[in-house]
């Protein structure tokens, strides 16, 4: 019987993908895989492995979601172990949940291999703890792809008049719109913030500014990239390790 894992790539260093992730890459007989993905984890696959991409950015989708769930479902009939290979944590801005939900209602065995979300590991690679001691006691971790001035979001913005830290995730190209909120909600002008692109890789960009300054810091930067708004951002400068 054909099971689907839907499994978590991790943020980018091949080294950070679990060891039940590689088991079952290992295993695949065809492995659907998006675009934050590193492809340098399809080299671990065995020789006759299928792959089929179903890589997603801004302005270009390979396919849409209702289609790659539709591609899964499809290689569930004809290979035995399908590994839906997604950046991060499949549960984390992912849309496995969706996918998850779909396999269900077709009645097809899956298996969720959490990831390392970018979420902690990125702004860890930079030096940024997303907690700390007398600091920061908690953080949140919010989609940075819905506009601000969208007329239903989800987003409870006066909620993050509290003083933790932010990681928004997808951000960049509305890192403007983010930033004149916050400032909007209260948040002072000088409060901090770093854009981190290409995190954990060799690509690794970090820009370091505040709400009023870090859009024009932060333009030459690209995608996939995470913001990190908080004091936390402050420790940077004496924790930071990695060396892209």
């Amino acid at each position: 019987m054909s099971k689907v894992y839907l499994t978590g790539a991790g943020p980018g260093d091949v080294e950070l993908l679990t060891l039940k992730a590689l088991r079952v890459i290992q295993n695949a007989d065809v492995i659907i895989y998006d675009r934050l993905a590193n492809p340098d984890i399809l080299k671990e696959a065995k020789e006759n492995c299928v792959f089929v991409y179903v890589g997603k950015e801004k302005g270009l989708h390979i396919l849409p979601q209702d289609e790659i769930n539709a591609v899964i479902y499809e290689n569930s009939i004809k290979y035995e172990n399908i590994v839906r290979l997604k950046g991060g944590d499949p549960f984390v801005f992912g849309r496995g949940g969706e996918e998850a939900l779909y396999l269900y209602k077709k009645g097809v065995k899956f298996e969720v291999i959490p990831g390392i979300t970018s979420a902690i590991s990125v702004p860890a690679y930079a030096g940024i703890p997303v907690t700390h001691r007398g600091i920061s006691p908690s953080f949140r971790v919010v989609t940075g792809h819905e506009a601000p001035d969208k007329e239903f979001s989800q987003i409870v913005w006066e909620d993050f008049k509290r003083d933790e830290t932010i990681v928004f995730l997808m951000g960049l190209h509305n890192l403007e719109k983010i930033s004149e909120k916050l400032i909007s909600i209260g948040k002072s002008k000088e409060y901090p913030v770093a854009v981190i692109s290409r995190g954990t890789t060799t690509e690794q960009k970090v820009v370091v500014g505040n709400l009023e300054n870090i859009t024009s810091l932060a333009q030459d930067l690209k995608s996939p990239a995470l913001i990190v708004v908080g004091e936390v951002v402050r420790l940077r400068e004496e924790l930071q390790w990695f060396c892209a």
